[in-house]
Formats: C-alpha cells, sequence, structure tokens
C-alpha cells in the first residue's frame, strides 16, 4: 500500500479538454485579454472567490512577482514575510531587487505573527506578505491593523488556502491582491499555473501588462513585463478543476475529520479551525517532537507523510540571516503533514491512524 502525501485529481473531462486544445492548434495566446481558455478560467476564478478580476500567469511564483511589480515594489524596499513558508515567498521578492524581512509564526496554525510584524517594520517598509499556510488563515485583522498604521500594502500568499475562508470571505480577497498556485500537489492543478485576483481594476490593467513584456497591443511595451501567460492547456484544464473544487475540499474535510477522530487522544498536537474559519485542508499537519521518528516508519509503511518546512527560509544556505524566529524553528523540528487528499480512502485513513498510534506506543 502506498498512499502519496498529494497527488492531481485528473479525469475524463480535462483529458478531452487538452485534447481539444490540441487540435485547435491554438497553444497560447499573447493578446492583452489572453486566449480563449485563459479568459474562461479567469471568469471562472473570480467567480469562485468573488472578486472582480482574476489574472491567471503561469505558476504560484509568477503570480507573487506580478503582484510586486504591479505595487512598484522595488531595489532597496523592505517585504515582510514569515520564514516559515515554501522559499517561492521570498524568491519572489528577491526577484524584484527588495529584501524580504523574515517574521515569527504563532504555534497556534503557523502563520505570521502579527506581534513579531510590528517589530519588524522600518522605514524601508513598503509591504507585508502573509502565507496562509497548509490552507490555515492568516490573522488577517491584527495585520490590517500594522500595514494601515504604517502605511503599508498586502499582498495576499493564498498559493496554499484555495478555498479557505474567513467569516465567509475567500483568503486572497480581503486586500488588494492574493496570489494563488495551481501546482499538481495543490488542491486543483492547471499542470502548473498560478492566478492573482483584485478588486482594483488600475491593478488588473497593470498586471495584464506585467504578464505579456509590458504590451497592450503588441509591440507596445508601456511598462516592465515578463512572459507570465498561462498557456491554453493549462488554463483548460484548470477551468474543469475549478468546477470540481466544491467536491474536492468537501471529502478533504471528511478525511480530516475521520482522522482527527481517530488520533484526538494522542500526544500530539492536531491542526484545528478557529471559529468564523474553514480551511481547505491543503496538508493535515500535526506537530510532535517525535516527528523525525514517526515520519521514517510511517514512510517505510508506505505512508507518504512529509514535513513542510524542515528548514525554514532564513536558515537555508542562499538567504542565511540572523534572526531570532523561535517559534519557526520550533515549528521547523515538529511539523509532519499525513495525506488526506480526495483519492485516499476511508481505509486509508484509518491505516494512518493505526501505524501512527503503533509508532508512538513502541
Amino acid at each position: 500500500m502506498k498512499i502519496a502525501i498529494n497527488v492531481p485529481f485528473v479525469g475524463k473531462e480535462e483529458i478531452s479538454a487538452v485534447t481539444s486544445v490540441l487540435k485547435n492548434g491554438a497553444l497560447t495566446s499573447a493578446a492583452n485579454q489572453g486566449g480563449k481558455n485563459v479568459q474562461e478560467f479567469e471568469k471562472l476564478a473570480s467567480k469562485y472567490v468573488k472578486s472582480k478580476y482574476a489574472i491567471a500567469v503561469n505558476s504560484g511564483t509568477a503570480a507573487l512577482q506580478a503582484a510586486l511589480h504591479a505595487l512598484g515594489i522595488k531595489e532597496g524596499d523592505e517585504i515582510l514575510i514569515p520564514s516559515f513558508t515554501f522559499v517561492a515567498t521570498a524568491n519572489a521578492v528577491v526577484s524584484t531587487g527588495a529584501k524580504p524581512v523574515f517574521v515569527d509564526v504563532l504555534e497556534e496554525n503557523y502563520t505570521m505573527d502579527p506581534n513579531d510584524l510590528e517589530k519588524k517594520v522600518t522605514k524601508k517598509t513598503k509591504a507585508i506578505i502573509p502565507v496562509h499556510l497548509y490552507g490555515n488563515v492568516a490573522f488577517l485583522k491584527q495585520i490590517s491593523e500594522v500595514a494601515k498604521k504604517h502605511n503599508l500594502k498586502i499582498i495576499e500568499d493564498a498559493a496554499q488556502s484555495l478555498g479557505s475562508t474567513f467569516k465567509q470571505k475567500h483568503t486572497g480577497t480581503f486586500f488588494d491582491l492574493g496570489c494563488y498556485s495551481m501546482y499538481p500537489a495543490k488542491v486543483m492543478t492547471a499542470g502548473e499555473g498560478g492566478f492573482i485576483v483584485t478588486n482594483n481594476k488600475n491593478l488588473r490593467d497593470k498586471l495584464l501588462m506585467i504578464r505579456n513584456h509590458g504590451m497592450v497591443h503588441g509591440y507596445d511595451t508601456k511598462s516592465f513585463g515578463l512572459n507570465l501567460r498561462l498557456p491554453e492547456i493549462s488554463a483548460a484544464i484548470a477551468s474543469i478543476q475549478i468546477k470540481k473544487l466544491p467536491h474536492f475540499l468537501k471529502i478533504r474535510k471528511k478525511n480530516a475529520e475521520h482522522l482527527s477522530d481517530l488520533i484526538s487522544d494522542l500526544q500530539i498536537k492536531l491542526p484545528q479551525e478557529r471559529t468564523f474559519e474553514k480551511v481547505n485542508w491543503y496538508l493535515y499537519t500535526i506537530a510532535t517532537s517525535k516527528r523525525n521518528k514517526i515520519l521514517k516508519k510511517l514512510n517505510q509503511k508506505g505512508i507518504g507523510a512529509a514535513s513542510y518546512y524542515p528548514i525554514p527560509v532564513h536558515k537555508t544556505p542562499y538567504y542565511k540571516q540572523k534572526a531570532r524566529l523561535h517559534v519557526t524553528e520550533w515549528a521547523a523540528s515538529r511539523v509532519l503533514s499525513l495525506p488526506i487528499h480526495p483519492k485516499v480512502t476511508s481505509k486509508n485513513i484509518e491505516f494512518i491512524a493505526k501505524s501512527l498510534r503503533e509508532i508512538l506506543n513502541e
């Protein structure tokens, strides 16, 4: 028995959509509005998260890059981000010439600590990028208060939280810009891809140029831009997947609740939703001081448990910074994610729970 940590759930509809694009022959479009499938996906995405606009790009990293450029972030600016995240958040900042300044996280749900955030603000700070890690919603009210006090912009890194809500409002839609990923391991996929949402038409127009070499009508570059376009094949897959997303999330929730019921008595920290919060259960993440032992033994049993992220960004060789991020380092040494994606069956959940119990009781 092998149970992967996360796998794409692709069916006949996606295969048919890809075949249709290939037969049509229009595999991409350099038009300002994008190709037919890109435009269709953008309509579906904005409708799903309830934003005015969605701008499709070719990765979650590209979404963050484009968002930073749209806000005019430049060399010398400082951007406040958590260190406990995938390195893409920091890489996107560095790609603009700006400097990432690392903020600690909360033990409660591994998202940005508003108190530490306040301490890291300087005259050079221009924006904050809270990350909704594992699908958990960051403490946006408190983060917003810091931003307003210091006149800072906020870009939500919702790469892992598509479908997560707080007080029925989608992550990614609380501030000017929200960025999502459609990598194969996420809650829905485009193969590779991402998108940005906004209610601001000016920002939307900037983003359309940024994703397409700064052009509007072709060869009329009006701003800095890159080729961040989403191919038509990827957009066709995404258009099918986003229609299936509510069903995917329903299964993830069911699996998460089943697993919690089976292991609630164990001496480990379980993931929990806050009041008014609905997470997408992208990753079911526990914390235990016996993480390394458990991880090794679960993997030996064919259970694709994984640690996200054992090395915080500020401790990687490229970013190596001296920073006092106590909770970040605590979490990095203890967190462990367990499979609950839509292909995980009830029997799989019971096997995971039984295996975890046996390992802890050894």
